[in-house]
């Protein structure tokens, strides 16, 4: 018997190479074993990575890994509200990363007039990461026009405000992308938390007339800003934009003009158009009441930029917290830029295509433009109740 059992271990016992061989594949089992184990563990922890029966939307089903290796699934748990930010964790987080937006306000100066459509929500730096957390939801509040009136301005002064979240670039949706659809629209607005205001400013909407039943089917409860300026200085200025990109467009003067001899003014030229502002206003009140719509003077807002975001975060239905505080004028661009936050080794200026300098126009052509707009100007000031000192 021993004789056998000996026979039996010397017949039967592996070689060191298979040994070898056997041990490494045993080890290669249990750290492929651990890293399923870990990466399972690390899908379920996180929100939003876990496993989905439909793979689509909705609340995702959960799975549980079972010590043999089973997988079975768990009842879907409800997700955690995230606590909002308080007020003033907001306006430094907001306000600490203004420089960078400012300082590239140049992007977003080129769609004024673009008509490519905006291929989706702003992810400018300004912006706060909510992390996922809060709902893209339809503007609330609408800067609506207009064009060379100081709207870029007044929409980055407002994002200074925690309760603000607004679209960088202008979308255009109303006039030119509505065939896009409301979903292609509210895609492009940021994530609000309650007690946000979604916002977005585009300024030919106040001179393009489908516009107002537009956002009225929207919602007829929209809050309108308009910025407006004198409208001679405002028709030089849009010509000094114009002149920038196309130095070989003919003479302010002869634009202005149908006739020169006779002085008659080309009314179908949209940079004197658009400063009839009482005409486009009669369109807008068919749908919506003055109370709905708020007139910022252009010329305060460099003046006074405090002032006017005061009137506006009232009209918004904000807490004041936009104030002198945050704004000194720079006197080079000769308008107020925000002062740099805490962190910063910059202030927050607009880009180098705001301010830019006017060429010289013909003083008696100046005169005529004034005499043209005088009447309109004095119906806008009986429309809106207030004297914004044009004349």
């Amino acid at each position: 018997m021993e004789c056998s059992l000996s026979w039996y271990h010397s017949e039967f016992t592996p070689p060191a190479a298979f040994r070898k061989k056997l041990l490494l594949l045993l080890t290669m089992l249990v750290l492929w074993l651990y890293i399923f184990y870990s990466c399972a563990g690390l899908c379920l922890s996180v929100p939003g990575l876990g496993f989905s029966k439909d793979g689509g939307g909705g609340e995702p089903g959960r799975l549980k890994v079972s010590a043999g290796g089973s997988v079975s699934e768990l009842s879907p748990q409800p997700r955690r509200q995230q606590e909002p930010l308080l007020p003033a964790a907001r306006e430094r987080l907001v306000f600490r990363s203004a420089s960078r937006d400012l300082l590239q306000d140049d992007r977003v100066e080129l769609t004024e007039e673009s008509p490519t459509a905006v291929s989706g929500h702003s992810s400018k730096p300004f912006e706060i990461n909510l992390g996922g957390y809060g709902a893209k939801k339809l503007p609330q509040a609408i800067i609506i026009g207009v064009k060379k009136g100081g709207t870029r301005a007044l929409l980055e002064f407002l994002r200074v405000h925690p309760d603000v979240r607004a679209v960088g670039a202008e979308p255009h949706f109303f006039d030119r992308h509505y065939a896009n659809g409301m979903e292609w629209y509210q895609d492009l607005m940021p994530r609000t938390l309650d007690g946000q205001i979604t916002m977005e400013k585009t300024p030919s909407y106040f001179v393009t007339k489908e516009v107002a039943a537009r956002i009225y089917a929207m919602s007829k409860d929209a809050k309108l800003i308009v910025v407006v300026r004198d409208p001679v200085t405002r028709a030089i200025s849009d010509y000094t934009q114009t002149l920038s990109k196309k130095p070989d467009i003919p003479s302010f003067e002869s634009l202005t003009f149908k006739n020169r001899t006779t002085g008659l003014i080309d009314t179908s030229w949209s940079a004197i158009q658009i400063g009839i502002y009482a005409k486009h206003l009669e369109n807008w009140l068919q749908y919506f009441p003055m109370h709905q719509i708020l007139f910022v003077s252009g010329e305060r807002l460099i003046s006074d930029p405090a002032g006017e975001l005061g009137k506006v975060q009232d009209f918004l239905g904000l807490k004041r917290i936009i104030t002198d505080k945050h704004f000194y004028f720079n006197k080079t661009k000769g308008f107020p830029c925000l002062k740099k936050p805490e962190g910063s080794s910059k202030p927050h200026c607009l880009g180098k295509t705001k301010g830019r300098t006017h060429p010289n126009i013909d003083p008696e052509v100046v005169q005529r433009l004034r005499d043209f707009y005088r009447p309109f100007n004095m119906k806008f000031y009986q429309m809106t109740g207030q004297n914004f000192g044009w004349d």
